[in-house]
C-alpha cells in the first residue's frame, strides 16, 4: 500500500497596510517639535523609499499623557480591530503613547495578530517578543519623562511663589516682565494702575456701588490689556484681590499666603476699608430681600368659596385733573383649587376693618403678643400712677382681658405690619374670606364650606 503524503501549501504572507499617524503635542517642551506637516512629509519619504502601502492618513493635536483622551487614536484602535489596516507608520514611538493604557492596547493588538508592525523614522517594531519589549521600554520612558516633568514644574512653581513671584498672568494694573532675568516679575502698568487705585478709593471713600463703578469705568473708556471693557465679574475680582496690597494666595483657596515682591498699588488699610464698604452694601441688599412684604396678610387667610389661599396685588391710579398718583392694594382668591372661583376682590382698607372686628369676636387666648401687650399695659398703669399719684387699681381677670383686647386692637390699627401679623399669628389658616367678610373657622350656614375647610 502506497502511503500518500499531502504537503500543505504555505500561507501567503499577509499584505501589510499602513495607517499614517501624526500627532502634535501641546505640552510645553514639545512645542518646538516637528509640526504635523513636517511629520507627514518625512513619513511620505519613508513610504516612497520602502514602497509601503498607505491606506489612510490621520493626524491630531492632542497630548498623549492621559489614556483614552485622543479621539483620532481611538479611531485607529477601532479600525485595527475591524482589520481596515494592520500596521502604523508614525514619526516616533512617543507619538503613539505616553501612558500605560494606550500602550497596553497596542501591545494587546499585536498579541492578537491584528497589528503586524509599527514603523517609525529609524525603527521597526514587529510582532516579536524583543520588538514589543523595546516598544514598551521606549513608551514607558516617555511616560517617565511626563511624570518627572510634572514634578519639576510643581517644584519650580513652589520656588517662585516662596520667593514672592506670582507664577501666572499679571492681574489688571500690572504687566508681565519681558526680560529673561526677571521671569514672573510683575511691573506696574502706568496706564491702568492709577485707575485700579481710584476704583478702591471710590468704593471705600465715596461709598459707590459696583454698578456705579462700572458706569464710571465705561465713561472714562477703561480697557483691559486685551482691549475689552471690564464687566461686573472682572470688577468684583479686582476689588477682592489682596495682590494689590502685596499678598497673594497660591494655589487659590489653598490657604497658603505669600508676600509678593511686586510694588503695591494700594495699602492694606484702603483694601480693608473697601471690603467693609462692600460688606455693608451687601448686608443692606440681603436685609432688603428679607424685608416683610407690604402685603401683610398673605398666607393667613383662605377663600371661603373654594378653599384656596389669598393673594394680593397693587394698582396705581392717576387722577386726570391733578396728575396725583394713588396706590391701592387688593386681596383676592388665588384660584389654585378652582380656576373659576367667583370670590370678589376686597380692598386692604376693608380687610383691615374686617380683621379689626375679628378681634372682638375671637377667643382671647388666640390673640398673639400676650406677654408683650400685658407688659405694655402694666407700664401704662405705672406711668398713670406716676403722673396722677393715684394707686394702680386692682383688676379682676375680666378687666385684664378687656384691657388686653382693647390694647391689641390699638396695636393692630396703628402698629407695623409685623406687629399686625404677630397679633393674628394664632389665627393663621383659620381666617376665611367670603363675600368680602372675614369669618373664623367656619362660615355661618354654609355646610359645604365647613366640610371642605
Amino acid at each position: 500500500m502506497t502511503q500518500q503524503i499531502a504537503f500543505a501549501k504555505e500561507k501567503p504572507p499577509e499584505i501589510i497596510r499602513y495607517c499614517v499617524y501624526a500627532r502634535k503635542s501641546m505640552e510645553a517642551e514639545e512645542r518646538q517639535a516637528l509640526s504635523i506637516d513636517s511629520q507627514l512629509t518625512e513619513m511620505k519619504a519613508i513610504s516612497d523609499r520602502d514602497n509601503l502601502l498607505i491606506v489612510c492618513i490621520k493626524s491630531e493635536s492632542h497630548s498623549a499623557k492621559n489614556s483614552g483622551q485622543r479621539p483620532v487614536f481611538n479611531e485607529i484602535i477601532q479600525d485595527l480591530k475591524n482589520k481596515k489596516y494592520n500596521a502604523i507608520l508614525t514619526w516616533n514611538a512617543d507619538r503613539l503613547s505616553r501612558n500605560a493604557g494606550d500602550l497596553g492596547q497596542l501591545v494587546d493588538l499585536m498579541d492578537k495578530g491584528l497589528l503586524q508592525e509599527i514603523r517609525t523614522f529609524n525603527q521597526i517594531f514587529s510582532n516579536s517578543p524583543n520588538d514589543k519589549f523595546l516598544l514598551m521600554i521606549l513608551c514607558s520612558q516617555a511616560k517617565l519623562e511626563n511624570d518627572n516633568k510634572s514634578i519639576n514644574v510643581q517644584r519650580g512653581l513652589r520656588a517662585r511663589v516662596e520667593s514672592g513671584l506670582w507664577p501666572s498672568m499679571a492681574p489688571i494694573g500690572y504687566l508681565n516682565s519681558n526680560l529673561k532675568d526677571k521671569l514672573c516679575q510683575k511691573e506696574l502698568d502706568p496706564i491702568r494702575a492709577p485707575v485700579v487705585r481710584q476704583m478702591f478709593e471710590k468704593i471705600a471713600y465715596e461709598k459707590i456701588s459696583v454698578h456705579e463703578l462700572l458706569r464710571w469705568l465705561k465713561k472714562i473708556d477703561f480697557r483691559t490689556p486685551s482691549g475689552k471693557s471690564p464687566n461686573l465679574s472682572t470688577i468684583q475680582c479686582i476689588l477682592h484681590r489682596p495682590f494689590y496690597y502685596g499678598y497673594f494666595e497660591y494655589p487659590v483657596k489653598s490657604g497658603k499666603w505669600y508676600r509678593g515682591k511686586h510694588k503695591r498699588i494700594i495699602t492694606k488699610k484702603l483694601f480693608m476699608e473697601a471690603q467693609e464698604a462692600i460688606s455693608k452694601r451687601h448686608l443692606k441688599k440681603k436685609y432688603a430681600k428679607l424685608r416683610i412684604s407690604p402685603f401683610g396678610f398673605l398666607k393667613m387667610i383662605r377663600c371661603g368659596t373654594c378653599g384656596s389661599g389669598i393673594t394680593a396685588e397693587e394698582k396705581c391710579k392717576v387722577n386726570i385733573r391733578n396728575r396725583h398718583e394713588k396706590l391701592y392694594r387688593y386681596y383676592v382668591c388665588c384660584r389654585s383649587r378652582d380656576r373659576d372661583c367667583r370670590e370678589r376682590y376686597i380692598s386692604e382698607e376693608q380687610l383691615m376693618e374686617e380683621l379689626y372686628n375679628v378681634l372682638d369676636r375671637v377667643d382671647i387666648d388666640l390673640i398673639g403678643m400676650r406677654e408683650f401687650l400685658e407688659m405694655e399695659i402694666n407700664k401704662w398703669y405705672g406711668l398713670h400712677k406716676f403722673i396722677t399719684g393715684e394707686p394702680v387699681p386692682e383688676r379682676e381677670q375680666e378687666k385684664k382681658d378687656y384691657d388686653f383686647r382693647q390694647y391689641a386692637k390699638i396695636i393692630f390699627k396703628d402698629g407695623r405690619i409685623d406687629e399686625q401679623r404677630e397679633i393674628l399669628k394664632h389665627l393663621q389658616s383659620r381666617l376665611i374670606l367670603k363675600d368680602k367678610h372675614i369669618y373664623i373657622d367656619t362660615i355661618p350656614g354654609d355646610v359645604s364650606t365647613q366640610n371642605s375647610l
